[in-house]
């Protein structure tokens, strides 16, 4: 099989051809050496390349409560933040922010921020839907900042069940001075 030909007909991705094939068989028996992994056109050079897409599924706007100071951990200072309200919009559904959940955030004595929030949002038809959503704002190597996070939705059976069958990732924007954040989820495809 031509693997150009077949990498021009399915784009940039490579098929999965002999050589991975032997390289995957000597694997599971022991007997795949570093040596094959690495090299520039051996085995592994033959497996598809498939870059995650994203699809926003929703954006939400947090009123926010003055942050509570918990104090100093063994890993950095230990804040909460409660979340008084907010709406929330996207292609598929739309509604408000269920006040009462909140934002444990550490901050790290390396300057990296983690931040877990779990909070519920209710959509116009009246489903209740629970988000926790793990942030991490910290800086790149070239020193600019980001604040990506990785989020888990639970939504009821019926017409949103169609969250609990998909993986999240979101983005995180301050609005300050407002005491909002504005964050931005997107599904994986």
């Amino acid at each position: 099989m031509d693997n150009r030909a077949d990498a021009r007909r399915f784009g940039r991705r490579a098929v999965l051809g002999g050589a991975s094939a032997a390289l995957l068989a000597s694997a599971a028996s022991g007997t795949a050496t570093a040596e094959d992994a690495q090299s520039p056109n051996g085995p592994l050079s033959e497996i598809p390349i498939v870059l995650p897409r994203t699809e926003l599924v929703y954006e939400a706007v947090f009123d926010l409560e003055p942050t509570m100071m918990l104090g100093q951990g063994p890993l950095g200072e230990r804040r909460i933040v409660p979340i008084a309200g907010g709406v929330f919009a996207g292609p598929r559904l739309k509604g408000k922010v269920v006040p009462g959940g909140a934002d444990r955030q550490l901050m790290r004595k390396d300057g990296a921020h983690m931040l877990n929030a779990l909070y519920e949002l209710q959509t116009d038809d009246g489903a209740v839907i629970t988000v926790n959503n793990r942030v991490l704002i910290d800086k790149r190597l070239d020193g600019t900042p980001y604040a990506f996070s990785n989020i888990d939705i639970t939504a009821p059976e019926g017409p949103h069940d169609w969250l609990n069958h998909l993986v999240f990732v979101g983005t995180l924007h301050s609005m300050a001075p407002q005491p909002k954040v504005l964050i931005r989820v997107y599904s994986l495809t």
